[in-house]
């Protein structure tokens, strides 16, 4: 097996050459940040899910292992996270009471499962599909869920903690209307752990790498210590003491009947999955000018939900927050993923009873950072300014993240960008050009531009765009006002046309048919071989008439010219074309 080959199936060694010294230093200190941040959150993600605490653990210690071996982005930590869970729980709980035997059963063959679909559209090199997601949504969708992160924080810092299920703007009106009930000791803990990673990260100018926010998270906890035993302040949650205990190999118990019943359901978990894991890993490496592979993405994801769920391990995918902190904590390579879950490993086994004290207020003032900071509003700018209609995909899905399941949002979003997409390829650009005289070798120009002169005999037009079905009516359209303002000869400079359909070439013929009716002609020049090709299998390059067909523009004016009324080009006052110089002379413009 040769390099090329063996990199495909083990991808991590085409970061591995990247890992030195100074990486292993900056990759441990966020990864062991990131292990401290994913204490609580394994915790509560897993209770989302209807699981007992412990699986929230697991899934944070395995799936990003092999996430980060055989992904293809370098910062994304992947793992328990909010939607994922939720979606689990709406799932399995039709099925069986959450926290059963049954139940913690079902919820491996789901991870199986979902783990099984991600892989099999990866391998099938289904990436691909990704791309046809603007960037604008990944913006958007990153701006709104930032707001939802720092949302979900609000309750740590004021102490405020509102009911259940409320949405985003519920949310926010009652820790208005309860304001006066929330704890400045917490605030204050969450403030100084805030302007403590603001300062350190100022500091890491000067030493690299300072793990900023891991020093932030001290800071906090001293100051909840002294709050604690000096003041004598209670209400301030801990993380609290976490079980010792580390994964076991546990195969899933799938049967023909739980496959059949769960498919359906895995089949979403493993695209809300997906959608989730490259929306992030693209979103943060617009920052780190990573270049990514998502098909890749898919493989890594769909094998670490495989694996885990033979580790006691639920459904899973990419962490905003957790690869927003691994980012921000100046992580290099996907190592810090793995040093991540050895040291959440290591510390449930070896120091979990210090990992109690660390306030979750602490940790609350850190995320918030790290929130604000997925923002991308240089970005956000820039749509602003230059491409209203990707604003407007932005800023909607920014609103749905925010309004609606996340899920729902990156759907939304996904629509709106394919729209926008076949909007744009449905009207291929369409520019009338004809020989500028006073440029080298009478180089083809926009007329209206450059205010060139036409020929009155021959139209130019360059089109710039494929010719599918969708562009078929836009394409038809503007010959036929060219033919209505009474255009009947024009020739059609195909090099921008990249791919042509049944439909395009049966408008092509039809437009040529209308052209010859009305006593003129429609010609095509410097098609691509993919283009000739497909009129040749298809024989409308008879029908269009192959006399009519050229190699390049040249050939094309030269045999155009022969068939042009003489008596009008005598009388021509332009002629822009050699031809037309060498057999009457130069214009009287012309100067010559």
């Amino acid at each position: 097996m040769n390099k090329a080959a063996l990199r495909k199936v083990l991808p991590f060694l085409e970061w591995w050459p990247m890992v030195n010294k100074a990486s292993l230093k900056a990759d441990f200190a966020a990864g062991l940040t990131n292990a401290i941040i994913v204490l609580p959150q394994g915790v509560a993600f897993a209770m989302i899910a209807g699981l007992p605490p412990i699986y929230g653990l697991y899934t944070a210690m395995v799936v990003p292992v092999v996430a980060a071996l055989f992904g293809s982005s370098w910062h994304l930590i992947s793992g328990p996270n909010t939607p994922v869970s939720l979606l689990f729980f709406a799932t399995l709980s039709v099925y069986a009471l959450p926290g059963s035997h049954e139940y913690i059963e079902l919820a491996f063959v789901l991870t199986f499962l979902s783990g099984l679909i991600q892989f099999t559209m990866g391998v099938a090199r289904l990436g691909a599909l990704v791309n046809f997601v603007s960037n604008s949504v990944i913006v958007g969708f990153t701006a709104g869920a930032s707001v939802l992160i720092i949302t979900s924080q609000m309750k740590n810092v004021l102490g405020i903690m509102p009911e259940r299920g409320l949405g985003f703007a519920k949310t926010w009106m009652y820790f208005a209307e309860h304001i006066q009930e929330a704890d400045w000791h917490l605030v204050v803990i969450a403030g100084v752990t805030l302007l403590s990673a603001i300062l350190f990260k100022k500091l890491t100018r000067y030493v690299s790498w300072l793990p900023h926010l891991l020093l932030a998270m001290i800071v906090g906890s001293l100051v909840a210590y002294y709050f604690i035993h000096y003041k004598g302040v209670e209400g301030i949650a801990l993380v609290g003491k976490l079980p010792s205990k580390l994964p076991t190999f546990h195969f899933p118990a799938i049967t023909a009947e739980n496959a059949k019943m769960l498919f359906p359901n895995a089949f979403a978990v493993a695209l809300l999955g997906l959608i989730q894991a490259v929306a992030i890993a693209r979103s943060i490496a617009v920052k780190s000018k990573q270049a990514l592979n998502s098909s890749q993405e898919f493989i890594g994801e769909g094998l670490s939900n495989i694996v885990g769920s033979m580790m006691q391990c639920y459904a899973s995918s990419g962490s905003f927050t957790r690869s927003g902190i691994n980012y921000d904590a100046g992580a290099k390579t996907p190592m810090s993923a793995i040093f991540a879950a050895f040291s959440l490993a290591l510390i449930v086994l070896l120091v979990a009873p210090l990992t109690a004290y660390l306030p979750i207020a602490s940790m609350a003032g850190v995320i918030l950072l790290v929130g604000y900071n997925l923002i991308d509003f240089k970005l956000i700018k820039e749509y602003a300014t230059t491409s209203k209609p990707e604003l407007g995909v932005l800023i909607t899905t920014a609103l749905a993240s925010l309004f609606l399941e996340l899920q729902f949002a990156i759907y939304l979003g996904v629509i709106l960008s394919l729209g926008l997409y076949l909007k744009r390829t449905s009207r291929p650009r369409m520019v009338t050009l004809a020989p500028n005289r006073n440029m080298p070798g009478r180089h083809m120009q926009n007329t209206a531009l450059y205010d060139l002169p036409e020929c009155p005999q021959l139209t130019i037009l360059r089109i710039d765009g494929s010719i599918f079905f969708g562009a078929v009516e836009h394409v038809s359209q503007k010959l036929g006002e060219l033919l209505k303002d009474g255009r009947k000869r024009v020739l059609i400079l195909g090099h921008g046309i990249n791919f042509i359909d049944v439909s395009g070439a049966q408008m092509l013929v039809n437009e040529a048919r209308k052209y010859r009716d009305s006593g003129g002609a429609l010609y095509l020049t410097g098609l691509k071989l993919k283009v000739r090709e497909m009129l040749k299998a298809g024989h409308y390059d008879l029908a269009f008439g192959r006399e009519n067909i050229f190699v390049n523009k040249e050939s094309a004016i030269e045999a155009i010219y022969s068939r042009l009324d003489k008596e009008i080009c005598r009388q021509c006052e332009v002629r822009i074309f050699r031809e037309c110089e060498k057999e009457f002379g130069p214009a009287k413009e012309s100067g010559a």
